[in-house]
């Protein structure tokens, strides 16, 4: 064997360098910010820089015609419309979430359709043994004829295999077992992810064959390992949902190939993950009889409009600090709604508990939310129930004004379909034609909002 490559640590801040590991960054002062990385040579530089002669490659914008990615369909309808249709020769997806919450059953669903279908599949197991994959695949009651498993953690010989093989799709579970020989950190570490994350890229972008990486999450949520991971890939889709419930989420944050915030809705069953054909069904609770606290909020979420339930409780605190909590929306978005409806409504929530959840266990990131998160507040506040079959939809400002949300129109007609019969919207959302069995209140500003209420 070879001698080791040399590295060193560089960090992740400010790119200051250093030939061993300390807890504080020279350069910038910060704390654990150096991580492994390899030295690279000089020498295939000045060669290459030789090789270029007086060719740069240097070409027109305007004379390169770009052709349309065809997508190739994975068989489960859900995340293909995730991934923007299907997915992409020569691609790089990372897809990320809690430990048990469906990342491998998905794909090896997906995997073992497109195997079905022809196409020359290969799942690449770190975590689990060729039993325990071949056993979910039983549970699943999968066909796996035409699949092929890979058993193995080395980087060296899962691109050896890529190579000799050449599969249609490729699937690396997960990214955070896989080592080069390259470093000699622990498998896990953010050089070793970094690396062999990288040498799969080339190889996708070489070869054509579309790369899944699985990766884990930290306990706040995000990518373990380096943020330069997400940067490398093509698309990163994120598992969200309960472990406890049967609903599973999945977003996309990044996608080179189609549209980001795009969600795609799984119901778990004994067959695997299977696809919800109407999920604004999931976050409608059932009342009996109409409940204080409660609003139906339209939100978009990519091209799919959704219609989620808001619930807020408002209830005296009993300590000097009273307690602001979300679930599901954004908790500093919640301090501001109270500062506006005070100022602007003159109603006092100082001294009340205020809890606010988004039913389902769907997280909302868009300010669309604001106005049913008021009109919920008040709702409670004042013990009083909003109507039924009302949906509500609209930003809003410090100044108190109601601010348009992008995609109004198709907002209010997903509302309609569902047997709505009143929405509240912004009034630059107010459709120029009327909706039929809908009727539309247009508002301004927070305390008009407020004011309707008075008279329900």
């Amino acid at each position: 064997m070879g001698a080791k490559a040399k590295t060193q640590y560089s960090c992740t801040e400010c790119g200051a360098t250093s030939s061993k590991w300390q807890g504080q960054c020279p350069g910038c002062g910060q704390w654990n910010t150096l991580v492994e990385a390899l030295i690279e040579s000089s020498q295939p530089a000045k060669r290459s820089f030789a090789a270029l002669g007086g060719g740069s490659g240097v070409q027109m914008l305007s004379a390169i015609h770009p052709r349309e990615e065809a997508r190739q369909p994975t068989g489960v309808e859900e995340f293909d419309r995730v991934l923007g249709g299907g997915l992409v020769a020569g691609g790089v997806v990372l897809i990320g979430g809690d430990p048990g919450i469906g990342k491998s059953t998905l794909l090896l669903q997906a995997l073992a359709r497109q195997a079905q279908s022809g196409q020359k599949v290969l799942y690449v197991s770190g975590e689990e043994s060729a039993e325990q994959v071949a056993l979910r695949a039983q549970r699943l009651q999968l066909d796996v004829a035409g699949m092929q498993l890979l058993a193995e953690i080395n980087a060296e010989r899962i691109l050896g295999c890529l190579l000799e093989q050449r599969p249609a799709v490729a699937v690396i579970d997960s990214i955070q077992t896989v080592w080069s020989d390259a470093l000699q950190s622990a498998p896990g570490s953010v050089a070793q992810v970094r690396e062999c994350a990288a040498q799969l890229t080339r190889f996708a972008k070489q070869s054509g064959t579309c790369v899944i990486l699985v990766g884990h999450v930290t306990k706040e949520g995000s990518l373990a390992g380096p943020r330069v991971l997400e940067h490398m890939v093509d698309t990163v889709l994120y598992f969200e949902g309960d472990t406890h419930s049967s609903f599973r989420l999945v977003r996309a944050v990044k996608n080179r190939f189609g549209a980001v915030n795009e969600l795609g809705v799984f119901a778990m069953t004994e067959k695997g993950l299977r696809g919800v054909a109407n999920p604004s069904a999931l976050f409608l609770s059932r009342h009996s009889l109409e409940v204080p606290g409660s609003c139906v909020l339209c939100t978009q979420e990519g091209t799919r409009p959704l219609l989620v339930e808001i619930q807020a409780l408002v209830d005296a605190s009993q300590s000097p600090n009273p307690r602001r909590l979300t679930v599901g929306l954004e908790q500093n978005r919640l301090a501001m709604l109270l500062a506006v409806l005070h100022r602007h409504a003159g109603i006092v929530c100082g001294d009340q508990d205020v809890f606010v959840n988004a039913v389902g266990g769907v997280r909302i990131t868009e300010p669309a939310a604001d106005l049913p998160v008021l009109l919920a507040i008040v709702s409670s506040l004042r013990n009083k129930p909003l109507p039924g079959k009302l949906v509500v939809f609209g930003e809003v400002g410090l100044a108190g004004e109601i601010r348009p949300a992008p995609r109004g129109q198709e907002r209010l007609r997903e509302a309609a379909k569902l047997g709505f019969t009143h929405a509240m919207v912004p009034k630059a959302n107010a459709p120029r034609q009327a909706i039929k069995g809908l009727d539309v209140i247009a508002l301004d500003r927070v305390e008009e909002a407020i004011e309707r209420m008075r008279h329900w």
